[in-house]
C-alpha cells in the first residue's frame, strides 16, 4: 500500500523536540511519572510492582477494558478494542471501507482520517464550518454531500483544529441522517473531556448508533500521549473482529506498562479533568486578551472544546512563512493550516500546556517589536 507522507507528523517530526517554544501542542499538560505513580491506590501500585514485562492480551487488559467500558454505561468491555490511537484509525478505516467507496469526512483535520481513505482508492468529499462566520458545522451542508456511494461519514467533535462542537440535537441530526441512508460513522472522540463548559460534553457516538465507531484514548483529554493507549468503541461485534483481525498485523498488542498507568490514570478520571480545566480556562482568557491587543492580524472565534484553536492570520505574508520566520527569530513553533491541507489564512494554537501564557508574552513580544 502507498499512501501520503503525513504532513503534520513530519512537520512536528523536525520541530517539536528543537524548537525552544511549542505554541502548537496539541495536548494537555502532560504528567510526569511519578506525579501518575502519586494517584494510584495500594491495589494499582501492588499490579505496578508485580507486573510481568510479557507479551498482553491484544484486545487489551480486562480491567482496563472493564474500565474503559464502565465510562459508556450502555456498553460492555465486549464492545471495546485497546488500540494505539493512530493505529485505531487505520485499521477501521480498513475494516470499514473498500475501493470506490465514498466519504464524508470533517475538515480541515487530522490527515489520517482522510488520507487512509484516499489511500484504500475512495473518494472523498469535506464537510467543512462556516470559517468567516462563527466557525460552526451546519448539518444541512452534510446533506448536501451524501451521495448513493456514501459508505461512511467521518466526524471529529470536539473538533481538532478549530474548536467546535455541534449540540446534542445537531448530533442526533446526524445520527438520523446516518441510519437513513445507510451510512456509518467513524466519530474521533479523542478530545471529549475537554470541553470548556462541561455541559457542553456529547454522548459517545457508539451508544447512540449500532453502525458507529468511537475513538477515544489517554492522549488529549487525559494529558497521558507518551502511554500511546486508545480505544476503539462499537457496537458491532463484526467490526471489531474485524479490527482485531487487522491489528494483528500492526502493534499485535499494547505496552504492559502503558496499559496499568492508563487504569490509574482513569481510576483519578475527575482529578485529571478538573486539573486540566483549570489549565483551559486560564490559557483561554489569556489568549483573548492576546488576540484583542493583535486584531489587526488575527481573527479569532473562542474555541467550546479541545485544547487547541484556529485563528486567521491577517498579515500580508502566508502564515508559512510567517510561522518560519517567528520560528527563525523567536524559537516559537507555530502550526501553519498549510500542514493540514487546509487555507494558509490559518495557524493552529495550543493552549493546553501550562507554559503557554509565558510563551505568548515571547510571541508578544515579537509581534510588539
Amino acid at each position: 500500500m502507498k499512501i501520503e507522507p503525513f504532513a503534520l507528523e513530519r512537520y512536528f517530526a523536525k520541530h517539536e523536540f528543537s524548537a525552544p517554544y511549542l505554541l502548537s501542542c496539541s495536548d494537555a499538560e502532560p504528567f510526569v511519572l511519578s506525579e501518575l505513580l502519586n494517584l494510584a491506590d495500594s491495589h494499582m501500585r501492588n499490579i505496578w510492582n508485580d507486573l510481568s514485562l510479557g507479551y498482553t492480551e491484544s484486545h487489551g487488559h480486562p480491567l482496563l477494558l472493564e474500565m474503559i467500558a464502565s465510562l459508556y454505561p450502555s456498553l460492555s468491555k465486549d464492545h471495546v478494542l485497546e488500540v494505539v490511537p493512530e493505529e485505531g484509525i487505520f485499521i477501521a478505516m480498513h475494516a470499514l471501507l473498500e475501493t470506490g467507496d465514498h466519504v464524508i469526512v470533517t475538515h480541515p483535520g487530522y490527515q489520517s482520517l482522510y488520507q487512509v481513505a484516499v489511500s484504500i482508492g475512495c473518494e472523498v468529499s469535506w464537510w467543512e464550518p462556516h470559517m468567516h462566520s462563527d466557525m460552526a458545522f451546519h448539518i444541512e451542508d452534510l446533506l448536501g454531500l451524501i451521495t448513493p456511494r456514501t459508505k461512511l461519514i467521518v466526524v471529529n467533535f470536539p473538533h481538532n483544529p478549530t474548536g467546535a462542537l455541534i449540540k446534542a440535537g445537531e448530533q442526533a441530526d446526524l445520527v438520523q441522517i446516518a441510519r437513513d441512508n445507510n451510512i456509518a460513522i467513524f466519530s474521533d472522540e479523542m478530545y471529549r473531556y475537554a470541553e470548556i463548559d462541561p455541559t457542553d460534553r456529547l454522548p459517545a457516538m457508539a451508544t447512540l448508533y449500532e453502525k458507529s465507531v468511537s475513538l477515544c484514548g489517554m492522549s488529549k483529554s487525559f494529558s497521558l500521549p507518551g502511554l500511546r493507549v486508545g480505544w476503539l468503541l462499537s457496537q458491532d461485534l463484526d467490526f471489531l473482529e474485524s479490527a482485531l483481525v487487522m491489528k494483528d498485523y500492526t502493534t499485535i498488542c499494547a505496552s504492559a506498562p502503558s496499559e496499568i498507568l492508563a487504569l490509574i490514570a482513569l481510576q483519578s478520571k475527575e482529578h485529571i479533568l478538573d486539573r486540566n480545566l483549570k489549565i483551559y480556562t486560564h490559557n483561554l482568557y489569556v489568549l483573548n486578551e492576546f488576540f484583542e491587543r493583535h486584531a489587526s492580524l488575527f481573527r479569532w472565534v473562542a474555541p467550546k472544546s479541545g485544547t487547541v484553536t484556529f485563528p486567521e492570520y491577517l498579515g500580508a505574508q502566508p502564515a508559512a512563512g510567517f510561522c518560519e520566520h517567528l520560528l527563525k527569530e523567536c524559537g516559537i513553533m507555530l502550526l501553519p493550516a498549510s500542514v493540514i491541507g487546509y487555507d494558509d489564512d490559518y495557524v493552529r494554537i495550543g493552549f493546553g500546556r501550562r507554559d503557554m501564557p509565558s510563551v505568548l508574552d515571547r510571541f508578544d513580544h515579537f509581534l510588539t517589536t
